[in-house]
């Protein structure tokens, strides 16, 4: 269903089609948008559940990873100085390296930092991938289950058959219903209903403090820099909920949400059909206040998300994006 439309004056340049499902604090369908069953691939949205597999083998306590270390185990960073230094910390805290990394390496999210780096001739390595925080964890998770780290990215690893039971269990599904991929960052990436992802971060927002997804909402509440970097949606959305509202997005347009309330947590997850990140932002502002999560205040600091300015490049307006989905409820 189009969910978006993007204008170029008067005229129709792009329609944007999504998906949204939103659960309650049991897990049921509250409202939905498009296909809110859509077998969807969270890429990063799934790394809170990555990195509960990783608390499960004790490493955090193990080799001292504090709580903005697991931060960036759930972050896509944006390669900044401060979340470099803190991956090469935590390679040193499981006694790793960086050449036991097997996530490449990839130009910045961030531009600012990518203009940096082309000042200073700067050539990336492994710990500038923005996944480098999870990498870092899933060593540690194999040094603490005595297994090899040498291939610790790979599918039939046991630290990978870990994560795949502990994914499964996370989002409620039989093992075999969780189906799996390569991601970019070349570590297995699940695939599952959409509906499911919302139930997952329903859970981490529901989550008793000093629980595994507990550790895991206060990790990423309290260091919103680390899961994704200054100017980032995630950053800025953590930033204006202050602890009430925990969320992650996904390469090619995923997003999560769990939000805390008195009433009942809710989990909250958006797939846009064509990858469109912006749209993806746009949709996901437009659904808290369809859903009326948090004040106007809080939501205004996502504004320029909801309604970015486009222009060319003498700075014209050209158009806008006008975001109309309507949630469908069930409950």
């Amino acid at each position: 269903m189009i969910a978006a439309t993007l204008y170029r004056g008067n005229a129709v340049e792009n329609t944007h089609a999504a998906h949204v499902a939103v659960v309650d604090a049991q897990g049921r369908l509250l409202h939905s948008f498009g296909d809110p069953h859509r077998v969807t691939l969270p890429r990063s949205a799934a790394k809170p559940a990555q990195a509960l597999a990783v608390i499960e083998t004790g490493a955090l306590e193990r080799f001292g990873f504090d709580e903005a270390d697991l931060a960036l185990m759930c972050g896509s960073h944006s390669s900044e100085p401060r979340h470099m230094e803190r991956a090469r910390a935590m390679l040193a805290k499981s006694g790793a390296s960086e050449s036991d990394l097997r996530c490449g390496r990839h130009p910045p999210i961030s531009d600012a930092v990518y203009k940096d780096w082309i000042r200073r001739d700067f050539t990336p390595t492994p710990v500038c991938s923005n996944c480098s925080g999870k990498h870092a964890g899933m060593l540690a998770g194999a040094r603490a289950m005595n297994a090899t780290l040498d291939g610790y990215h790979l599918p039939e690893h046991p630290l990978q058959a870990r994560v795949k039971r502990t994914m499964a269990d996370a989002v409620d599904l039989p093992f075999d219903d969780v189906l799996w991929a390569i991601d970019g960052c070349n570590l297995p990436t699940p695939a599952f209903p959409l509906d499911r992802l919302a139930r997952l971060y329903m859970k981490i927002a529901d989550a008793p403090d000093g629980s595994p997804l507990g550790r895991i909402h206060r990790a990423m509440t309290s260091h919103p820099e680390l899961v994704a970097g200054e100017g980032r949606f995630c950053t800025r959305l953590m930033r204006a909920f202050d602890g009430a509202l925990v969320g992650k997005t996904g390469a090619d347009a995923s997003y999560a949400i769990g939000v805390k309330r008195p009433q009942g947590a809710l989990g909250i997850a958006v797939k846009v059909e064509d990858g469109n990140t912006n749209v993806l932002h746009a949709v996901v502002a437009h659904v808290l206040e369809r859903l009326d999560i948090g004040t106007r205040e809080q939501r205004a600091a996502l504004d320029d998300f909801r309604h970015s300015p486009m222009v060319n490049t003498m700075g014209v307006p050209t158009g806008h994006l006008d975001v109309t989905l309507a949630l469908t409820r069930h409950a």
